[in-house]
């Protein structure tokens, strides 16, 4: 079984939030997020899956989802990647 680890960013323009987590289901995830029923952090707002990574075993994947939550200037990175794409 494959595991992903996932930014999400709102769908909100003037507040641009991520939020970092891992799943086996990328598409189920998100769409628990967006009901409500994914993480309390997440509740209320609109998400949108802005990078993934894969892994073969949940460690891999808790590990790289926890370097990445504590590291900021990847994340910022990302975000700035993000940008960038979408213009």
């Amino acid at each position: 079984m494959n595991y992903y680890v996932y930014v999400l960013r709102t769908n909100n323009k003037a507040n641009f939030v991520t939020y970092v987590g891992y799943t086996n289901n990328l598409k189920k995830r998100l769409n628990l997020h967006n009901q409500g029923k994914g993480a309390k952090f997440t509740r209320g707002r609109l998400w949108k899956i802005i990078y993934t990574e894969k892994y073969a075993t949940k460690n891999e994947a808790k590990s790289r989802e926890y370097y990445i939550k504590k590291n900021r200037k990847f994340r910022n990175l990302i975000k700035e990647a993000y940008k960038w794409k979408k213009k």
